[in-house]
């Protein structure tokens, strides 16, 4: 099966879960800067969950450019990463009305963890179906990235037992190694667009 019908759906489903957080936002209850303080906090959630499901649609929209096929496991893995990245909004309203307790802070963690294990798995089924010699395997190589970001959310979700600040932390630190899409990936597709045009 060819990828576009999965991207299509994908795109689709993180564009909902986006709507969903951004309608649980509140607007200040009075028009100064108490106001705003008062719901800084909502924001800074909202932000960080936007930036966490901007990265994935990202990036997955790479990863599906270099694939040229996918097979049954493949959208399984995919609705596997969706299902994980549909509940960004619940825990991130949780973590939020929560005032950043450690419960609602490591379900948060849990959250990002089993999408990063999600993607994980749909990028390892995507270069098995390619071959291991595909652009995408190549691109991909041992992916010390993900690996690093898999440890840190670990950390990111003992700490909350501890401090919810080093969660945070983690949590922030994960985004800000992903937030510009993932480079390998990048040179491959633009390489690739550069043989076909």
């Amino acid at each position: 099966m060819e990828t576009n019908r999965v991207e299509a759906f994908s795109d689709g489903v993180l564009a909902i879960a986006i709507t969903i957080m951004v309608l649980e936002l509140k607007t200040p209850s009075a028009p100064d800067v108490h106001g705003v303080l008062e719901v800084l906090p909502t924001l800074l959630t909202y932000v960080l969950s936007f930036v966490y499901v901007g990265i994935y649609w990202t990036n997955h929209h790479h990863l599906m450019h270099l694939s040229d096929k996918v097979d049954g496991g493949a959208l399984w893995a995919n609705l596997n990463l969706l299902f994980w990245l549909s509940l960004v909004p619940f825990t991130t309203r949780w973590m939020d009305e929560s005032n950043l307790s450690s419960l609602p802070v490591l379900v948060y963690g849990i959250n990002l963890l089993l999408a990063a294990i999600a993607y994980t798995l749909l990028q390892t089924r995507l270069i098995r179906i390619q071959g291991a010699d595909s652009r995408l395997a190549r691109a991909i190589r041992s992916d010390a990235k993900g690996k690093w970001s898999l440890a840190i959310y670990v950390v990111g979700c003992a700490g909350a037992f501890v401090s919810v600040w080093i969660s945070a932390a983690a949590y922030v630190g994960v985004a800000a190694m992903w937030i510009i899409p993932d480079r390998r990936i990048e040179r491959a597709v633009s390489g690739q667009s550069e043989t076909e045009g």
